[in-house]
């Protein structure tokens, strides 16, 4: 085999394997992601932080994106520092099971996946069965890459060019080390590149002192991910990512000289196969689990190191300032610029009148209910702001498409504008009469509402997306989103009658409120998901209408 042949099977094989990690990622994303923040920011202890780690890491297939999630929560200040850096943990140990999950020999079942997975992605109409053949189709492609990996690197196991690697990599730990720590970091995967050492060490590729030190390197690369990824978020958000690249990194750079510098495998027994590279790497992320009970003391020196950043306290939030540059009105491609900042900022104010709405379901504060109106406010404002810039373009200087483009940007500035009224005219109310009449929803009638709520506030983000992007796929999801919004709130409808047949007491006082929720969150998700109408009807994506062009077969039609 030449190396160039040996080159290109190598990075098809890898590729398949970053693509299938990817795509379990987003098949659980797109089914579930909606309920990840309620997840992740409703740990109570170390320990049950930890836990949740661990599950959202073997379900998003990367501790990764996990820390990168938390980062953006301590941003918010949706989980404190302690709980997310207990969470991050978790993730590591959860990313090292996956592993052990992975590395067995599950090859007969590729068919069996292939078929299920296929069958559920290409025929269901249902989103959550059209996500789950996502999820089996990516776990189906990761067990063929390693496949495809070791069929690649067998005919060169005896060649001259592997061994003399493979020989310095044992030889000079340090460089194994920074060269797993850069592939992990490169790729975005550590999964990825650790199942890669795992399957060359089971086919003797690779010495195990070599796999342990290219694993643990991988371990280090993993913590900078998060860091790099979470760089342009507020310094809150970035102290979690970078108190886990000190443990973790810390840790990996002990454990390699360690394990190379003592006989220590041997003592152990795992001096020999993959499944001691695997036992290895399960036992330094628990090792790492030795550090969640002084978490929560490591905020003071991360605090210290990134400090938040101080504003004047006459200064205004910056959702609440407008971004139109009425310098750049006379040249269209600034001015439709400008806009869509602007739009992008009213959307992020819809946004954070969205977010703490279950919140004060469950518990009213006048304070923060009049902070939502205030915002409706904001939002009346800028649409205002919007009509009146639109209104002193040039129209002599503006080509059809850029006046279409201005009005489209227009017109979702009204949806957005009229969901705000939804909140403040329709949900805050409905508030306010829960908590002055001790109003309490059935325990089935709750989660619906919150589904619900979550899936509107992904589908905000969503949204937001589609608008930078103009992304045709994304507008694609954002509008197969609504129609799973209606199907959602056809279901809660349907339960809660059911519940009312039943007797049920708290069904009967909350029916009134359940019910409008119910609408007005289907609204609001109809107004936010209006965003992507332009864009497929540009791409050719739309039907001009859904009515039957003709009737001559009705036997009951009417002749004109």
């Amino acid at each position: 085999m030449s190396i160039v042949s040996f080159l290109v099977e190598l990075t098809g094989a890898t590729m398949l394997l970053l693509y299938a990690v990817r795509m379990v990622r987003t098949g659980i994303e797109r089914a579930f992601g909606a309920s990840f923040h309620r997840i992740m920011t409703t740990t109570s202890n170390p320990a049950s932080s930890a836990a949740t780690g661990l599950v959202m890491a073997v379900v998003m297939q990367s501790s990764a994106a996990v820390a990168l999630l938390v980062a953006g929560f301590a941003g918010t200040g949706a989980i404190s520092f302690g709980a997310g850096l207990a969470v991050v943990l978790g993730a590591d140990l959860g990313s090292a099971l996956l592993i052990q999950v992975l590395s067995f020999k599950l090859e007969w079942l590729v068919p069996v996946l292939l078929a299920v997975g296929g069958g559920f992605f290409i025929k269901s109409d249902r989103r959550k069965l059209k996500q789950a053949g996502r999820i089996i189709l990516g776990i189906a492609f990761i067990l063929i890459s390693l496949r495809f990996l070791r069929e690649t690197m067998d005919p060169i196991r005896d060649s001259a060019f592997l061994p003399s690697i493979a020989g310095y990599l044992e030889a000079d730990f340090i460089a194994a080390f920074l060269i797993g720590a850069l592939l992990a970091w490169a790729m975005h995967s550590s999964v990825a590149v650790i199942l890669m050492c795992v399957t060359m060490v089971a086919i003797d590729a690779i010495p195990i002192g070599a796999g342990v030190s290219l694993v643990l390197g991988a371990n280090l690369g993993s913590a900078i991910i998060p860091i790099w990824l979470s760089r342009g978020l507020s310094p809150v958000a970035r102290r979690v990512p970078l108190a886990n690249f000190l443990l973790r990194g810390s840790g990996a750079v002990l454990m390699v000289v360690i394990v190379n510098k003592t006989p220590i495998l041997s003592v152990l027994g795992w001096n020999d196969g993959a499944q001691a590279l695997i036992n290895m790497h399960v036992a330094f992320n628990m090792l790492l689990l030795l550090a969640l009970p002084f978490c929560r003391f490591l905020e003071g020196p991360m605090a210290r190191f990134l400090p938040e950043i101080s504003t004047p306290e006459e200064d205004l939030p910056h959702e609440y300032v407008s971004v139109l540059d009425h310098s750049a009105k006379s040249v269209p491609t600034l001015a439709l610029a400008n806009l869509k900042r602007e739009v992008l900022r009213m959307e992020q104010v819809m946004q954070s009148m969205c977010a703490p709405l279950m919140e004060l379901f469950r518990e009213y504060d006048k304070d923060r209910a009049q902070a939502l109106t205030d915002r409706d406010g904001v939002l009346n404002k800028a649409l205002d702001d919007i009509r009146h810039y639109v209104a002193e373009m040039p129209s002599d200087k503006m080509t059809k498409q850029e006046s279409k483009r201005a009005r489209e940007l227009t017109e979702y500035a009204i949806a957005l504008e009229a969901s705000g009224n939804l909140v403040v005219k329709f949900l805050l109310p409905q508030v306010r009469e829960k908590a002055r009449n001790g109003v309490k929803f059935s325990k089935a009638g709750r989660q619906e509402l919150i589904n619900m709520h979550e899936r509107v506030m992904a589908n905000m983000g969503l949204a937001s997306n589609v608008l930078v992007s103009d992304d045709i796929e994304s507008a694609r999801l954002l509008l197969e989103e609504k129609t799973e919004m209606t199907r959602m709130e056809r279901s809660s409808r349907k339960k809660h009658l059911r519940r009312l047949s039943e007797g049920s007491q708290a069904s009967f006082d909350s029916s009134d409120i359940h019910l409008e929720m119910l609408r007005v969150l289907r609204e609001i998700n109809s107004h936010v998901a209006s965003v992507c109408y332009p864009i497929l009807y540009r791409g050719g994506q739309l039907l001009e209408t859904r009515l039957i062009e003709t009737m001559d077969d009705d036997p009951d039609a009417v002749e004109n």
